[in-house]
């Protein structure tokens, strides 16, 4: 009993608990070491001794670490610890990772090449300082001197541990050899089926060695590895021991030390064995297994990839559909996990240090996406349906596992007071459990139970014990399914570390990109890519306490990698789509009114029996052919972009979002930015403006494209549960805007810029004409043939088109622009005004008196300049109004209520009504496309040219007078041969038809803005432009009034465009039987004309 009691007294499970954790820790700090650029560091004293302190202090852990564990070692050697993996799990696989960590530890330090460097230079840096080498130093010099060759001087220090070194390693042969199959032997046994044998699938998955099932193949791989290094005298004596270390040698060239850090195990392991004497066989032995690694291995572990990839998806779907599975099967699920993670990290560890003299094609694996794929949707389902195993596994442990502990305990021989009392504890824990716990939501916590067995075993496996574990296994296998039933229970998140945690990624930046390219370019892959992203979470769980300096570097790894994998897959789809729509308005073009003429065309020859073309020509297919299908192994281009694009959404759709590192990233928001982005450049791009050729697309056509990649765009909403239709309103919002958010020009501002500077100009140099008759402009026949045909972008379906495109805003910038070349014009006219303000005042008042007139008329000059400029603002006005009645239309079949509303107010405003109220309603009315008797927008350009230096009363005059100049100025138009009018078009070559628009809207905004009266204002322009024109009825200079008819027509033209003034009103200034003659006399020359 002292003896047990002395075992106790050691602690010999706290201490290899904190010493694996420390040990991890050290090898965080160490690894930094290395990794880090330490070259700058040197630079004065004070500042080398600030900043080697924390490589220095490492170093100096690292020795006391070493301490640590050499105590420790030696006392469980004093102690004879029984080891068996089988029996005392915990202790056994502690105490071998401790050996390996501590063996790792020693590698790492002596990797690092400026080890010395920073020992000497801190201590020397010390003594200039504080007089005195630290204290410290001695031990630490010698430590990093006798380590320079680590595993040599380990080799020798081993020596008295080889026994319970080797008792450990050697209970591996009942496990490793097991775990480490062919595939082909996995899929023989039909390992990780649910569904091979049915009638079992709700029989629990029990094992004598549950933890050992799950245990890295990895991990062990390294304890043999290593182990036998240090105890090799072994592979001398003991065959199974050397059948141990063959079968690791042969699976792997390299092993992981730490992260990325390896060790090339053939070659360290013949280079130890070459100084040893009589060790040729075991040298032999060695390059025999680096021969194997190198030519079986790779096929080994790519088959074994291969069966796992279709295992766990059969497991993944069968839980999916059964989620109560996870309860009976939990042990294939964590075997699956461990046994994928296994093949995972192989893989990266040897692509990234592929043999020069072998193939690489065993290294490169494109489904590795699919492999971490179904591991993260059973970390999922696991997640998910903790609850569901926690009610199993209560369950399990109060009504079977207590029961049969209990029975074991009575049934034990010898069972000492201490061990009673801690089994007792054990069964009455668990006897205490119930479903309602669960229920309840009660936080279980068996950590203290653990450790309790931990501490047993401890304790039951020295020499000399009074209660024997290596005399009761049964206990000890027990015990271990047990534990294994708790840690379901509290520690479910744990294990999904345990086994199958892959933030080793982290380390191989280069190589996780890689596979994510890969995986996007086979499209039969591409579902599967969101695994890299899922992956990004795992990063924060390699990060230590004792390191907490690089969690803000991994963890900004983690998110940048995580950002751009989900932006990389969102740019595909956004490809996809986009050739997709591509391909589609493709189609949607074929539809097009313009491309039915040569069918038409044929119908009509074929009619009247013509032959026109070639008699070899082919016949055009018609729209719809690329329907038709004459079987199901056709595959067009088309299907291939749908099948590829619902594959890759299914990943972006996978998860609504994930968190890396406490941010929140939402797959679906990177396609929907993409999509933005994509459909605004497309929407511009598909106007295809030229600057240099001012060309650009038909707005009907434009209209036809955008609403095919629209009806694209929609489709997406099948596959991804993102709202396109928020994508429409930012995006489309944004084009009826001058800019988008980007700064970029829109289609607003390029089809206002074209018809401003392109067609309203070349109708200012009088090669296009409006005709009323059409509602369109169009070309005038000149001798410079126009690049475009102005009808086909001004008639009343381009110009709806135009109004669908741009909506309301648009149209409202388009109209707010029209008004601003007005009032530059206007400003012109003003200037004009007051060059000639005294003729004007004079000619306002003789108007009855024609000698005075014809006099003063004499003294005006640009009198042909105001004619051509109010003829300009004529035909913007005109284009305005086209503008205005296609937005009508296209509002009233969208809203149509909201439409009649607003023309509801405009028809009712009474008189009275103060002028501002009034304003506010035509602006309403001017917004939804209605006309009106007073122009809002013209209001608006016109009162901003006010000036400061100029009186109201002024400025009011100025505007009268420019009413009087015109009217005085009508005359003049009767010598331009252009001036004739033109019964088929309603309206006169030259556009002065235009005018009566611009006098009626420019006088209503003049004398809205100046307070006047409008319809006093028309009635004296008529009066002073009806009796101008009399005047010319008696010339008799045929030069001079030879369009004199088609000019009388303007002053009808007036009086119809006005809501001031009426035909009595005319009437009595102009007498109607003029107008009449007029009329009839341009219609006859018409006629005369056209025969």
């Amino acid at each position: 009993m002292s003896r047990a009691v002395m075992s106790s007294q050691q602690k010999i499970a706290e201490k290899l608990t904190i010493l694996n954790d420390r040990g991890i820790g050290m090898l965080t700090r160490i690894y930094n070491i290395k990794k880090q650029q330490l070259s700058q560091l040197h630079k004065e004293k004070q500042e080398i001794l600030k900043n080697l302190a924390l490589y220095y202090f490492t170093f100096v852990d690292v020795m006391e670490f070493k301490d640590h564990v050499s105590e420790l070692l030696n006392t469980i050697d004093a102690c004879q610890v029984f080891f068996d993996i089988t029996v005392n799990f915990d202790l056994t696989k502690n105490y071998l990772d401790l050996v390996v960590t501590y063996t790792t530890l020693m590698i790492m330090v002596s990797r690092i090449e400026e080890r010395k460097a920073i020992v000497g230079l801190y201590n020397y840096a010390h003594e200039m300082l504080h007089g005195a080498s630290d204290r410290e130093y001695p031990r630490l010099g010698q430590m990093i001197v006798d380590y320079e060759n680590p595993l040599k001087k380990m080799m020798e220090e081993f020596v008295p541990h080889s026994k319970s070194l080797s008792d450990a390693l050697i209970s591996l042969q009942m496990v490793y050899p097991r775990r480490n199959l062919s595939a082909e032997q996995w899929r023989n046994a039909q390992l990780l089926s649910l569904i091979s044998a049915p009638s079992t699938m709700l029989n629990p998955a029990q094992s004598d060695t549950m933890p050992c099932e799950y245990l890295s193949l990895d991990t062990m791989e390294k304890w043999i590895v290593f182990g036998f290094i240090l105890c090799h005298g072994n592979l001398n004596s003991d065959a199974a021991a050397l059948s141990l270390w063959k079968i690791a040698l042969q699976s792997s060239s390299c092993l992981a030390l730490f992260r990325d850090e390896v060790f090339h195990v053939h070659k360290v392991a013949e280079d130890l064995f070459m100084n040893i004497k009589g060790y040729n066989k075991r040298i032999a032995d060695i390059r025999e297994c680096r021969e194997t690694a190198l030519s079986h291995a790779g096929p080994l572990h790519r088959e074994r990839r291969k069966f796992l990839r279709s295992a766990l998806k059969e497991l993944a779907t069968v839980l999916a559909d059964q989620p109560g599975l996870l309860g009976p099967k939990a042990l294939f699920v964590f075997m699956a996990l461990s046994f994928a993670r296994d093949e995972i990290i192989w893989l990266l560890r040897h692509a990234d240090n592929i043999p020069r003299t072998r193939n690489s094609d065993d290294f490169i694996d494109k489904h590795v996406a699919e492999l971490i794929y179904y591991m993260e949707e059973l970390r999922a389902h696991v997640r998910k349906y903790g609850p569901v195993m926690q009610r199993y596994y209560v369950q399990y442990l109060s009504g079977f596992d207590a029961v049969v502990l209990n029975e074991l305990v009575q049934n034990l021989s010898v069972c000492p007071e201490d061990e009673s009392i801690i089994m007792s504890s054990f069964v009455n824990t668990m006897t205490s459990l119930s479903v309602k716990q669960v229920e309840d939501g009660e936080v279980f916590d068996f950590r203290g139970m653990r450790l309790d067995w931990f501490r047993l075993q401890a304790y039951t496996s020295v020499s000399k014990a009074s209660l024997n574990l290596s005399d009761h296994k049964e206990l000890g296998k027990m015990m271990n399914t047990i534990i294994f039933h708790t840690k379901m229970v509290d520690s479910l998140v744990e294990m999904l570390v345990e086994t199958s945690d892959l933030s080793i990624f982290c380390f191989y930046s280069r190589a996780f990109e890689k596979m994510f390219h890969q995986c996007l370019e086979l499209p039969s892959q591409s579902r599967y890519s969101i695994a890299f992203p899922l992956v990004c979470t795992h990063f924060m769980s390699c990060t230590h306490e004792l390191c907490p300096e690089e969690r803000h570097h991994i963890g900004d790894r983690s998110l940048s990698l995580c950002n751009m994998f989900l932006d990389e897959m969102a740019k595909q789809a956004r490809n996809l789509i986009t050739d997709i729509c591509t391909e589609q308005c493709t189609l949607s073009d074929q539809l097009l009114p313009k491309h039915c003429a040569k069918t038409i065309s044929q119908a009509v020859n074929k009619k009247s029996k013509k032959q026109t073309g070639k008699k070899g020509e082919p016949e055009r297919e018609k729209p719809g052919v690329e329907s038709m299908r004459k079987n199901r192994l056709l595959v067009t281009n088309l299907d291939k972009l749908h099948t590829a694009l619902s594959e890759l959404c299914f990943s972006i759709n996978y998860v609504p979002n994930l968190v890396v590192w406490e941010h929140t990233f939402t797959p679906r928001e990177y396609l929907t930015s993409h999509l933005e982005i994509r459909f605004t450049k497309s929407i511009v791009g598909m106007t295809m403006y030229n600057q240099a050729t001012q060309e650009i697309a038909k707005p009907s056509e434009l209209l036809t494209s955008v609403k095919a990649y629209m009806t694209v765009l929609q489709s997406i909403e099948n596959y991804v549960q993102i709202d396109i239709t928020r994508v429409f309103n930012n995006v489309l919002l944004q084009q009826t805007q001058h800019l988008d958010s980007h700064g970029e020009p829109t289609i607003t501002s390029l089809y206002t810029n074209w018809y401003l500077e392109t067609l309203l100009r070349q109708v200012s140099n009088g090669h296009i004409a409006y005709f009323p008759a059409m509602k369109a402009f169009v070309n005038l026949p000149t001798e410079s043939e126009l690049t475009f045909n102005a009808e086909e972008y001004s008639d009343i379906s381009e110009m709806r088109a135009l109004s669908e495109l741009l909506g309301p805003y648009g149209m409202k910038f388009l109209s707010e622009s029209l008004m601003w070349h007005i009032s530059s014009q206007v400003a012109e006219l003003k200037k004009l005004v007051v060059e000639n303000v005294d003729v004007l005042t004079q000619m306002r008042t003789s108007f009855d008196k024609p000698d005075q007139m014809a006099a003063l008329f004499k003294r005006l000059t640009s009198v042909d300049s105001v004619l051509k400029r109010m003829t300009i603002i004529g035909v913007i006005l005109s284009f305005r109004s086209l503008a205005q009645e296609a937005l009508k239309d296209v509002l009233s079949c969208h809203i149509p209520f909201l439409v009649s509303s607003v023309e509801d107010f405009k028809d009712h405003i009474p008189r009275e009504t103060d002028m501002k109220v009034a304003m506010n309603v035509y602006e309403l009315s001017s917004a939804s496309g209605l006309p009106c008797e007073i122009d809002p927008a013209l209001v608006v350009a016109l009162s901003s040219q006010k000036s400061e230096n100029i009186s109201p009363e002024e400025e009011y005059k100025i505007a009268c007078l420019l009413m009087v100049f015109v009217a005085v100025s009508l005359p003049t138009l009767a010598s331009n041969v252009m001036s004739q009018y033109s019964p088929a078009i309603e309206g006169h070559c030259n556009n002065i038809h235009c005018l009566a628009k611009a006098i009626n809207q420019i006088a209503a905004a003049l004398f809205t803005i100046h307070k006047g009266s409008i319809e006093d204002r028309l009635k004296e322009f008529l009066a002073l432009a009806s009796s101008s024109l009399l005047k010319i009825g008696q010339e008799t200079d045929k030069t001079t009034t030879r369009n004199r008819e088609s000019v009388y027509l303007l002053l009808d033209m007036i009086v119809q465009e006005s809501p001031f003034l009426t035909m009595d009103l005319l009437e009595s200034c102009f007498p109607y039987v003029l107008l009449r003659n007029a009329y009839h006399a341009v219609y006859k020359q018409s006629v005369t004309s056209s025969a």
